[in-house]
């Protein structure tokens, strides 16, 4: 919708499931094989709706880095925390939200949730993923 109401391009990247080392986070984010030529040498800016933790983000930018593209600015309807801001500033890139807000991510050891041993639901389905030699919570 952005794209269309500035009248320029559009392309999207799509979550596929990765190796991790550690078994965390195995979400990566590429563009599709099909559009990917078009991206080189083009000035882009990553729109997304709300970024928390930036893992969509920071995995757009590193595979349009890969495509050639030139990323300008990073832009949200949301941005929770302060992981967006550190990336954009790390990069040089604008960043552009109409909101932000705090957030809390926590460590194990400072997580209510753990210390309440609450288990975790796997909504996005990424256990599936894994082995079964690997322990997910």
């Amino acid at each position: 919708m952005v794209a269309g109401r500035l009248d320029v391009e559009f392309t999207y990247s799509e979550r596929y499931t990765r190796p991790a080392a550690n078994g965390l986070f195995p979400a990566g984010y590429r563009v599709p094989a099909a559009l990917r030529r078009r991206l080189q040498n083009k000035r882009v800016a990553i729109v997304n709706d709300v970024i928390n933790a930036g893992s969509a983000v920071i995995g757009t930018y590193s595979d349009l880095r890969e495509c050639g593209a030139n990323v300008v600015a990073i832009c949200a309807l949301l941005v929770l925390g302060s992981a967006a801001a550190e990336f954009a500033n790390l990069m040089n890139l604008a960043l552009i939200s109409l909101a932000d807000a705090p957030n809390n991510l926590w460590t194990v050891q400072e997580c209510p949730l753990c210390a309440a041993g609450v288990l975790l639901e796997d909504i996005a389905g990424f256990a599936a993923s894994f082995s079964a030699k690997n322990t997910v919570l």
